[in-house]
């Protein structure tokens, strides 16, 4: 049945708690009221009024934002506003939790305790899904509930549009995004980010823009950490020296997005990659990508390949290789699909099935004993995808832990961070938990190009 279809004909609402109230759970928020069958039980935040201030600004009455308890708001239909993120998972009559904190250690504890109380899980934190998404996978699997990737961001986007491929029939040869990418950017730091948006910082903080986080989509550490979910959901695999982030519009995805041995930009088949809107000369790239998401697949036959061009798709030179691709996405906006999914089918959009990418922290300049790391996006470092078999090999640190922890020894600038150079907190629930899922999963060997 429909989603829109099976949301109208519930008997009850499907009541969702949403922790975080940001830029994308206030996305979310301005369309849930407009959803028929959805109700929002209650948005926990650090900042109740930051979160009140956010729902009246997207047209929330004040009547929606009055019930003064979870149990008033399962009453009344109205949202209780909360401070109270572990309250707001143990409410009676709660379906949906959605985790939009963007912080891995609380997003992991959000998860978790989820599963306790069986409660399904729409992880919009990608950083804590890179960290332990198929740990986390795993457990909410054992406890009969789902634990969803984000519909609306990338990661999920590109998780079907492979999943379709695959359904019908073809073979994926890359999957991944656009992104405004130069090989410079990997050394931006917040007190750089905004010349490379072209936008001051007046403007940028009259917009209400975070430095850091905005960095961390400049720096190349977002698009790593959502191909690592990619990967991990997919089967796809990171090339052995990371992303290229080769330049590629729509129209050249079919020839960039094939293997290097057939003159494209991938080391093998079977790959997630990221491509840039620019050039490496600083000039546009025409009718790129840098919204969007793509698919890249091959015919297996020559009826196929002629097929391809019978009904007009843009192929690469030798007409075998094509692509699909969405220009946008719409990140909270359409983040009532995983939650109708995962409360109506049972059905994530899109999940961690193994470990198989992984992000690690690199310097962004030489680091002396005893600096703290600050993390994506921050001073420090940068992350950069591995095959997670190479990560658990080397002993690289997780860029999801590489925050508020201190070197214990000099890392030249451009080197792994390993976790024999942080003094990591072993106690911690996000360092046992990180742990625990590098245990669990025996990453399978990297496949060299060629092989």
């Amino acid at each position: 049945m429909a989603l829109y279809t099976a949301l109208r004909e519930r008997d009850t609402p499907v009541r969702v708690g949403l922790i975080g109230a940001g830029k994308f759970g206030t996305m979310f928020l301005a369309q849930a009221r407009r959803t028929p069958g959805l109700q929002v039980l209650a948005v926990a935040d650090l900042d109740p009024d930051r979160a009140r201030q956010s729902l009246t600004r997207i047209g929330w009455p004040a009547e929606q934002i009055a019930a003064k308890s979870f149990s008033a708001a399962l009453e009344s239909g109205a949202t209780h506003l909360t401070a109270d993120a572990a309250g707001l998972i143990a409410a009676d009559g709660l379906d949906v939790v959605i985790e939009a904190t963007g912080g891995p250690a609380a997003g992991i504890r959000h998860a978790l305790l989820s599963c306790e109380y069986g409660r399904h899980v729409v992880m919009v934190n990608v950083e804590a899904d890179a960290l332990a998404g198929p740990l986390l996978a795993r457990r909410a699997g054992e406890a009969g509930v789902v634990y969803s990737l984000a519909y609306g961001d990338q990661p999920a986007l590109i998780a079907e549009l492979v999943d379709w491929a695959r359904a019908a029939g073809f073979d994926v040869v890359a999957a991944g995004k656009g992104t405004k990418y130069l090989p410079e950017y990997h050394a931006s730091t917040p007190d750089t980010v905004w010349d490379y948006y072209g936008l001051t910082p007046e403007e940028a903080r009259a917009g209400g823009m975070n430095p850091q986080m905005f960095n961390s989509f400049l720096d190349g550490t977002k698009s790593a950490i959502e191909m690592a979910a990619v990967a991990n959901a997919t089967g796809l695999t990171p090339a052995a020296d990371g992303l290229g982030f080769p330049p590629a519009g729509v129209d050249d995805l079919p020839n960039v997005c094939r293997p290097r041995a057939e003159g494209g930009a991938l080391a093998r088949k079977g790959a997630v990659e990221v491509v840039s809107s620019l050039n490496r000369d600083g000039t546009p790239v025409h009718r790129d990508l840098r919204w969007g998401v793509y698919v890249s697949f091959e015919a297996a036959s020559d009826y196929v390949a002629r097929c391809f061009s019978e009904y007009g798709l843009v192929t690469d030179s030798s007409g075998w290789y094509a692509a699909m691709y969405k220009p946008f996405h719409l990140i909270g906006l359409e983040l009532g699909i995983s939650v109708a999914s995962a409360a109506l089918r049972g059905e994530p959009t899109g999940a961690p099935t193994d470990f198989r990418g992984d992000v690690v922290a690199v310097a962004k300049r030489d680091l002396a004993a005893g600096e703290l790391l600050d993390g994506e996006g921050g001073y420090t470092v940068w992350g950069r995808l591995m095959p997670a078999a190479d990560s658990l090999a080397a002993g690289g640190l997780p860029i999801g832990l590489a925050h508020g922890v201190r070197l214990t020894r000099a890392v030249a600038a451009g080197s792994m961070l390993r976790w024999s150079d942080v003094a990591a907190d072993e106690e911690s629930q996000v360092v046992r938990v990180r742990r625990e899922m590098e245990a669990a999963f025996t990453p399978a060997p990297v496949v060299k190009a060629g092989e």
